[in-house]
């Protein structure tokens, strides 16, 4: 195949389901290789875009984390309270670079320039890469790379110690089960039938022993959602929830760790939902993935309308009024979902800007889709973008820092194809 540029940004971007398998430092290297790419081949073109109404909202969203992190550091500067003030000054300058990948792919998928055909593929192989290597991990105790099971009721595949193979699966996987119908559609209906519901048992399997269970119930909802609303796919309803009780319960009573892994699962929903209802929030009864949750809020007083700037939870966390010097818990890392993290490091402001941009692109994307007649109906291209899309958004779940490289890198390429992909169709109305 001729290497153009067209076909070389394709690779780059087909790239990025393999650089999360490799870890931050090639996160980064394939989104500057892309983002200097684009703009060396098609820098005129690029900045001379029409800026709508969402790409305004999402322009401010990046210059609040600026201010903020300006403002955070001046504030640390003069009381002396951190030893590398203007650390948030730089970590809020290169968070820019994912507005420079937001526009460089919206343009990139807007224009027909880029190919999504190997973007899906790598994504299929690569889930399929890490599910395989997490049976075989299950069953020799150490994965091909030889990295071993750090915990006895999770397992990790190439992740070494970080224990996210199940979210890599749940973020991934279901571009795979287009890539037949959208790329190979000779052979779609003579093999789909077969294959589709194979790749499911597999994902769905590799999930259950990775034991990471939020991804669990956020894959199984994005299938469903896919299934009850796509008209070509309710086919697979059925055996979907034959598939899904069959697997499940085998695992679940055949494999102690999974049983013990969702058993507690059980209890902690349970507890939580007690507490909540009895207003019981005694500090010596909530458990401590509890107090993860409830510490923003008096870390966010702090700093009420543009937040402390980005990855400050850590440290405004720790001036908060109510702390307690005595407890096991103090403080984490951050508060372990989206909006709250949102909430502290970017203010009432940040948080509004954000779900304005989040509601947005539900409305012209999955609302447009479904619910109103437009061009988008017979696009079926968009479907696995906008469920992942809406699964990563979703407010009730546990998640890892959103200010982090591999979940705004994530985030913004789901963002910006699909963005891309409904302004391709022109259904869009200029005011958006």
């Amino acid at each position: 195949m001729y290497l153009s540029k067209n076909n070389y940004l394709s690779f780059l971007l087909a790239l990025f389901p393999i650089s999360f398998i490799a870890g931050n430092l090639i996160i980064n290297l394939i989104t500057v290789l892309l983002i200097i790419s684009s703009i060396f081949f098609y820098n005129k073109e690029i900045f001379k875009i029409k800026f709508y109404f969402l790409d305004k909202i999402i322009i401010l969203f990046f210059f609040l984390v600026l201010l903020s992190g300006v403002v955070s550091a001046i504030g640390f500067y003069l009381d002396d309270s951190w030893k590398s003030p203007f650390r948030t000054i730089l970590r809020s300058s290169l968070f820019f670079r994912y507005f420079l990948l937001y526009l460089v792919l919206r343009y990139l998928i807007e224009s027909r320039i880029i190919n999504l055909k190997f973007f899906f593929i790598t994504c299929a192989l690569s889930t399929l890469f890490v599910s395989f290597d997490i049976f075989y991990q299950y069953k020799f105790g150490q994965d091909i790379f030889g990295f071993e099971t750090v915990w006895e009721r999770k397992l990790s595949g190439p992740f070494g110690d970080e224990l996210i193979a199940g979210g890599f699966i749940q973020r991934f996987s279901l571009f795979s089960f287009f890539v037949l119908p959208l790329f190979f559609t000779e052979k779609s209906k003579q093999f789909s039938k077969y294959v589709i519901p194979v790749l499911f048992i597999i994902f769905f399997t590799a999930i259950i022993l990775s034991g990471n269970r939020m991804p669990l119930l956020l894959f199984v909802f994005s299938i469903f959602l896919i299934l009850l609303l796509t008209k070509q796919a309710r086919r697979f309803f059925l055996p979907f929830i034959v598939i899904f009780t069959v697997i499940f319960s085998i695992i679940f009573n055949f494999n102690s760790e999974v049983k013990t892994n969702f058993k507690n699962l059980h209890k902690q929903i349970s507890k939580i939902s007690m507490i909540m209802l009895n207003k019981d929030l005694g500090q010596e009864r909530i458990p401590p993935y509890f107090k993860e949750f409830s510490s923003f809020y008096e870390t966010w007083k702090l700093n009420k309308f543009i937040g402390g700037g980005i990855k400050t939870f850590r440290y405004y966390c720790h001036l908060r009024d109510n702390i307690d010097k005595n407890s096991d818990f103090i403080c984490n890392m951050h508060p372990h979902n989206y909006y709250l993290e949102i909430l502290t490091e970017t203010g009432l402001v940040g948080l509004f800007l954000c779900i304005s941009i989040f509601s947005i692109i539900l409305y012209i994307s999955f609302f447009k889709k479904y619910f109103i007649a437009s061009p988008l109906q017979k696009n079926n291209i968009i479907v696995p973008f906008i469920f992942l899309f809406l699964t990563e958004i979703f407010p009730l779940k546990s998640t890892g820092s959103f200010f982090t490289t591999g979940n705004t890198t994530y985030l913004f390429l789901i963002l910006a194809i699909l963005i891309g992909l409904v302004r391709r169709e022109n259904s869009i109305e200029n005011k958006y």
